[in-house]
Order: structure tokens, then C-alpha cells, then sequence
């Protein structure tokens, strides 16, 4: 329910920007108020990183629970103080300071969910069962992700576009934090993963030469580096797929809006289903045979799949889920992949830092990036792209060791 909500307040923010944009800039030109909303949205992609950072440490000090209560918290305190803060006509560039302020605080907090999560999930899932286990991190993210876009299409259609922008956009961010609350609850009436409670000698509270948070890291450096490598050409499919292709559709290719909405979140039903399918499968045949499925997919597919769409309805929706189900296959287990790959006193860094500084310089450009190369009639070459990052992947996967059955404790 944390994962989802946090990815429900990270998702509300980009489906109502265009309705915001004006309250927190100044209005003069609405262009520029929406472009400088959207650069707050990639400054929190910036955060994530240091977040995982903080957190992944505060995790494998103080314990998986800690981290992800306080995670939650951070992220709820920044959807509220979005919802409450004034507009721009009220206490002029206060508000735009605050709005920076708590995106920071989201995207500090995003990235300290990521490593203490699949950390802890990980640890406490049976050790037979730990892939179908780890398959609902990103079920979360999914429930998250369209329950932002729904909410979106549903305010549209209750609200005037006056209401919407006056007062209409506060409500999901409101929500989203009021939501945070019950988390909150369930986080700290978690118990702690025997893993982490069986971690000797005793945790320090000032940690020894050796033993810090970037002395760990380094002396683990290949399979962080190799999971870093392994995560940025899923990373770049999934903002392709999930975030800039139903918009595509719809400027490039005359789909309406409408149209464009329902097969992406059609699509997104489909890959719910796949998600735990594919989480079974690497518990029988280890963690590499299926998350090749995934890097060899979309070293392939990419074009093929470019070139289906052509505007009819269901021409994006198979698309789209082909695309998504091909997805889940990495999707649902590089929580528990990344987690078998490094000791428990480094884990949740170890897990949350590659990871994280990946979707920072690459998941969180690719809308961008493809949008600027599209607008210039150059797709293709952004399709190009992801093949070249996805071949980066699988020569990665071929480097990383089986890890499906290793002890965690």
C-alpha cells in the first residue's frame, strides 16, 4: 500500500501539472509556468538518488522498518504541503520555493522507498517463493500509476475546467497524503526481517574504517555497477511505454485522447497479470532465464512495435501490452535479483543507489529526450537508442551470477 501511494502522489503530479502549472509560476505566459512545473518534476528524479543514499544507509543501520516508515512520511509531508501552499498571486515566489521544496522531498523520499522495499520484501518472503514475493513491489507501482491517471480522467469529467484549475488539483494530492496515513500505521507495525536482526557483529552506532556507506559500496562496486547497467534499458521501455506512448499516439499519430487513455490503462491491466506470472517463473527457473526474456525482448521488439502503431485504438493497446508483458518480465523480480546480489550490511544500498542513479539519468530523460527527438521527426533514432541500452543490459546479464535460492541471512 506505501509503494502505491507513493507512486500515486509521484504520478498526480505530471497528470495535473497542466492545471497547477499557473498557481505556483508566474502567469504571464502559460508555456513557461508549465515548463518550469514540469523541471520541478525532474528535479525530484534528481533526489532519488540521494535518497536511496540516506535511506538505503538508515536501512541497513537502523532497520528496514525505520527506513520505510520515515520514506513514507517524507513523501506524504510533500503531497500535503503542495495541496495547502498558496498560489503565486498570494505570496508570490514563496510558492514556486515551496513547490521545489517538496518535490525535493518526494523525489528524496521515492528513492529511499526503492532500496528499504525490495530490500525488505526480499528478506521476509519464503525462500522458495521469493521472485513471485518481489512481483508485488511493482504490482504497486502499477496500482499507483493508474490510480493517478484514473483519478485524472475522473476529475475531468466531474469538474469544470475552471474548478479543475482554481481548486480541483489539490484534491488528489490531498488524498494521497490523507491515504499516507493508514501506511504510516502499517509501517511501524512491521516486524523486522530476521535477516537484518541476525546481522553480526552488533550494529554500530558510528560505523568502523571499512564498514561506511561509500567503503561498502566500493568494495562491491561490480555488482552495483552491473546491476546499474542491468536497469537502464528496462528502465528507458518502461517511461517509453507506460508515460510517452499513449501521448504519442495521440500528436503523431491522430489517436484521441480519449482512446489513447483507455488502452494505456487496459494495457497496464495486462501487465498486472504478468507481473506474478513472471515472479513464479524465475522461482523455477532462476532469476537470468526469465529477466532474459525482458533484455533480449526489447533489443528485438522495439521497431516491430514502433511500427504497429498507427492510430486505431487497438493497434496501441496491443502494442502497449505486449510491450508491458515483455516488461514484467524484468519488472517483477529485479527487487529480489539486486537483493540476492549483495550481504545484508550493504543491501538496501546496495540495492537502492544503482538503481536509482539508472532511472535518474535515463528512465527520467526518456519522455523528454524522445519527445525532442520526435518533434524533429527523429524517433527513430530514440528507438535505436533503447535497443543500443537494451543490448547494454544483456551483456550486463550475462556478467551477473544465478542467484535464485542464495541465502540471505
Amino acid at each position: 500500500m506505501g509503494g502505491a501511494i507513493e507512486w500515486f502522489d509521484w504520478n498526480v503530479y505530471a497528470v495535473f501539472a497542466p492545471f497547477f502549472a499557473a498557481r505556483f509560476f508566474h502567469t504571464t505566459n502559460a508555456l513557461s509556468a508549465l515548463l518550469s512545473t514540469l523541471a520541478v518534476f525532474a528535479v525530484g528524479f534528481l533526489m532519488r538518488p540521494l535518497g536511496s543514499a540516506l535511506f538505503g544507509r538508515l536501512a541497513d543501520r537502523r532497520g528496514r522498518k525505520v527506513s520505510l516508515t520515515v520514506s513514507i512520511t517524507l513523501a506524504a509531508a510533500g503531497g500535503l504541503l503542495i495541496a495547502i501552499t498558496p498560489g503565486y498571486d498570494t505570496i508570490g515566489v514563496a510558492a514556486s520555493v515551496l513547490l521545489l521544496v517538496a518535490r525535493m522531498a518526494q523525489g528524496v523520499a521515492h528513492g529511499g522507498e526503492v532500496g528499504a522495499s525490495y530490500t525488505y520484501v526480499a528478506e521476509i518472503a519464503p525462500p522458495a517463493r521469493r521472485g513471485l514475493w518481489s512481483s508485488t513491489s511493482y504490482v504497486s507501482v502499477t496500482i499507483g500509476t493508474m490510480a493517478a491517471t484514473g483519478l485524472g480522467a475522473l476529475l475531468s469529467a466531474v469538474l469544470t475546467d475552471a474548478q479543475l484549475h482554481t481548486w480541483g488539483w489539490r484534491i488528489p494530492f490531498a488524498l494521497g497524503a490523507l491515504f499516507a496515513l493508514y501506511s504510516i500505521y502499517l509501517r511501524r507495525n512491521l516486524a523486522e526481517s530476521a535477516a537484518f536482526d541476525a546481522v553480526t557483529p552488533p550494529r554500530e552506532t558510528t560505523p568502523r574504517p571499512g564498514r561506511t556507506t561509500l567503503a561498502l559500496l566500493w568494495r562491491h562496486r561490480r555488482p552495483a555497477l552491473l546491476s546499474m547497467g542491468l536497469t537502464i534499458g528496462g528502465t528507458v521501455g518502461f517511461y517509453t511505454w507506460v508515460v510517452f506512448a499513449p501521448g504519442y499516439a495521440v500528436s503523431a499519430k491522430g489517436m484521441s485522447p480519449t482512446s489513447a487513455l483507455v488502452a494505456g490503462l487496459l494495457a497496464q491491466c495486462v501487465f498486472l497479470i504478468a507481473l506474478p506470472v513472471a515472479g513464479h517463473l524465475s522461482d523455477r527457473f532462476g532469476r537470468k532465464p526469465v529477466y532474459y526474456v525482458c533484455a533480449i525482448g526489447y533489443v528485438i521488439l522495439p521497431f516491430p512495435l514502433d511500427w504497429m502503431v498507427r492510430g486505431a485504438f487497438w493497434q496501441l493497446l496491443v502494442a502497449m501490452s505486449i510491450a508491458l508483458t515483455v516488461m514484467a518480465f524484468s519488472s517483477s523480480i529485479i527487487g529480489v535479483f539486486f537483493a540476492e546480489l549483495f550481504p545484508t550490511e550493504i543491501r538496501a544500498t546496495g540495492v537502492g543507489v544503482p538503481y536509482s542513479v539508472a532511472v535518474a539519468l535515463f528512465g527520467g530523460s526518456a519522455p523528454y529526450l524522445n519527445t525532442w527527438l520526435s518533434g524533429m521527426g527523429l524517433h527513430a533514432v530514440f528507438t535505436g537508442y533503447l535497443v543500443v541500452l537494451s543490448a547494454v543490459s544483456v551483456l550486463c546479464l550475462r556478467l551477473l551470477p544465478e542467484t535464485r535460492g542464495r541465502e540471505l541471512s
